[in-house]
């Protein structure tokens, strides 16, 4: 009996890697063009800020220190000497996990600023090609909508493709908190639009925290370098590998601040982010929807302590790829698979892969019971457990 499961099992590896072969070398000469590099490291501007004695005192510095340091840090400035932290260090203090939010609600403000004067410089350049006024004028509308009275950015960096984290509700207040990933193909570009609205970061967070209500936080959280299309970055963990630290320490760093563990909803490719991220991840929950894998074969792979559930429609597309991790290709076990473990949320209605939380759909009231701390009308039994 053993002899026939492994050589299933070992067929099954075999052929799902030879389809994943298949699939980046058919789409290697497109992909390799679309290689990403990921941003890892500190806040831009931490040169700046590790060489700034003004307050004299050692800052400090934001590659090494613990969100738990940074609170403890700012907890020990007066007023006066965060104001001028802020003002002088905009885009560090705006990046700081662990630093209070107020604080990095208004350094984002004032970064984003800056990088729309900038860019609305390079847009009347002469000396720049039409393709680069264009990015310009594209980034100056982007940095108009962010900056729109009410909005609350969390976190920005400009660099690269771009990151952004926004708030919908009061992170402060709220008694719940939840933080959402995304997949591939998101950047600062398209973290917000009206084209598959449930698709990007800002709409499923405001659709989760509409459902929700007012007593729960959400935040929409790009702040790792996502894959570009089909090919090595989203059949491989790279890009995960270097997000997965980058999550940990953004939900360290509200817990630190006063906010209650987050539920962490993963979408995609984000999904492979949390379960890499799961052993040092603050978070009562780990939710995830559309996933291609975890990196793990089962949730006690994950070694979390967070509760683990599992969306997926029979509609979505991942469905056809394989749930398998070999030679470094592919993402592991299915998380909605009786043998992975995790609670099955019911996803009938959704459609697609991007419509888990959609209006109206089981998924996203799933989803809202869970964000809000409401277990009970949930079926809490891991999928393939017998009544």
């Amino acid at each position: 009996m053993r002899l026939r499961s492994w050589k299933a099992r070992s067929k099954r590896a075999l052929v799902a890697a030879s389809l994943m072969t298949t699939v980046v070398a058919g789409t290697a000469g497109w992909a390799v063009g679309n290689e990403q590099q990921p941003l890892t490291g500190p806040p831009p501007g931490t040169g700046s800020w590790r060489a700034d004695h003004a307050l004299g005192m050692r800052l400090p510095d934001p590659a090494t220190a613990s969100p738990a340091r940074i609170a403890a840090f700012f907890d020990s400035l007066t007023p006066t000497q965060r104001r001028e932290l802020l003002v002088r260090h905009p885009s560090v203090v705006g990046n700081l996990d662990g630093a209070p939010v107020a604080l990095r609600y208004e350094a984002n403000s004032l970064s984003l600023r800056a990088e729309r004067a900038r860019e609305r410089a390079r847009s009347t350049d002469p000396d720049l090609t039409p393709q680069d006024h264009e990015r310009a004028r594209s980034l100056v509308a982007r940095y108009d909508e962010l900056l729109a009275p009410g909005r609350q950015i969390l976190a920005f960096d400009p660099r690269g493709r771009g990151q952004v984290a926004e708030v919908f509700g009061d992170v402060t207040k709220a008694q719940h908190v939840s933080v959402v990933v995304p997949g591939s193909d998101i950047d600062l570009s398209n973290f917000d639009r009206a084209k598959d609205e449930y698709g990007t970061p800002a709409g499923m967070a405001r659709s989760l925290h509409t459902t929700a209500g007012d007593r729960t936080a959400v935040i929409a959280w790009v702040g790792y370098t996502t894959p570009v299309g089909l090919g090595p970055d989203a059949a491989t963990g790279r890009l995960a590998e270097a997000g997965a630290p980058r999550l940990a320490r953004f939900t360290q760093g509200l817990t630190v601040s006063g906010a209650p563990r987050p539920a962490v909803f993963c979408h995609s490719y984000g999904s492979v982010v949390c379960g890499l991220a799961a052993p040092r991840l603050s978070a009562s929950d780990l939710v995830v929807f559309g996933s291609p894998g975890m990196r793990a074969d089962s949730v006690s792979d994950l070694h979390t302590s967070a509760r683990v559930w599992a969306a997926k429609d029979d509609s979505d597309w991942i469905d056809r790829v394989p749930s398998v991790e070999l030679f470094g290709l592919g993402h592991g076990e299915d998380p909605t698979s009786s043998a992975f473990g995790a609670r099955r949320i019911p996803a009938e209605r959704a459609q697609g892969h991007t419509g888990y939380l959609a209006p109206g759909t089981d998924s996203l009231r799933t989803f809202a019971r869970i964000a809000d701390g409401d277990h009970s009308p949930v079926d809490n039994r891991p999928t393939g457990a017998r009544s």
